[in-house]
């Protein structure tokens, strides 16, 4: 099977005019109070960064970053595959506006740069919200019934496929018949891996051995990998440690 190429975040970049009244250092000293924030100096700029995700190897997915200027400030943040691009920019910028108001005393942006841009996201986002709450609801409960019909199948298909493999140890001629069959179901839909994934984690104590449930599915680790991400992205596991 191909190697599947890890499932990454993409990433938007804003620049804005400001200036600076004080000094880095009193910036730093009130940013460092915060614990979401970890704050350094790179040169010419402050940087205060706050990753609020990691990925299955501890690097940054879901992330923003405040790069303080002498003569503005950059935003730069990651937008996690398969979410709301509208709703992650409003985030984005609530959490910017609470950071610039922390240190108001200490640099000034220019309010009507970044009143339009606060605008501009709020817009962006109210225009995606067209749907009324019921047909939301409608269509969150046609998800979950979906989710919950091919997490029962998937279980009836592995309930299944143990038994197909004992007895293709018994009779050779069914044996080719089994093997055509547990090759049909070598490829995976998005959706079905993850209920088979959550399956595993609810037999083997909310853990996962990556190397050996791609061995026992027959599946490349790049592929569990990205599965894997993307139940974090959607929040329907959490990593521990």
């Amino acid at each position: 099977m191909a190697e599947e190429e890890a499932l990454e975040p993409k990433i938007e970049e804003v620049q804005m005019p400001g200036s600076l009244v004080t000094s880095f250092d009193a910036i730093k000293s009130k940013i460092a109070q915060i614990p979401l924030y970890s704050v350094s100096q790179n040169g010419d700029e402050l940087v205060a960064v706050n990753v609020e995700s990691v990925n299955i190897h501890k690097e940054p997915f879901l992330f923003y970053i405040i790069r303080i200027r002498k003569d503005g400030f950059v935003i730069t943040y990651s937008i996690v595959p398969n979410t709301s691009e509208r709703l992650r920019r409003a985030t984005v910028v609530k959490n910017v506006a609470s950071f610039l108001a922390i240190i108001a005393d200490d640099f000034k942006i220019d309010n009507q740069k970044f009143l339009q841009y606060v605008d501009s996201a709020i817009t962006d986002l109210l225009n995606g919200l067209n749907d009324s709450y019921s047909v939301l609801f409608n269509k969150y409960d046609s998800l979950l019934a979906e989710y919950a019909s091919l997490r029962k199948l998937v279980s009836e298909l592995t309930i299944s496929n143990r038994n197909l493999t004992v007895q293709t140890t018994q009779l050779s001629e069914e044996n080719k018949n089994l093997k055509a069959q547990l090759d049909a179901l070598q490829t995976y839909s998005d959706e079905t891996l993850m209920a088979m994934i959550q399956d595993w984690l609810d037999v083997h104590d909310s853990t996962i051995d990556i190397d050996e449930f791609a061995k026992t599915y027959k599946l490349s680790q790049p592929r569990v990998e990205q599965v894997l991400n993307k139940m974090v992205s959607l929040g329907y596991i959490e990593l521990k440690g």
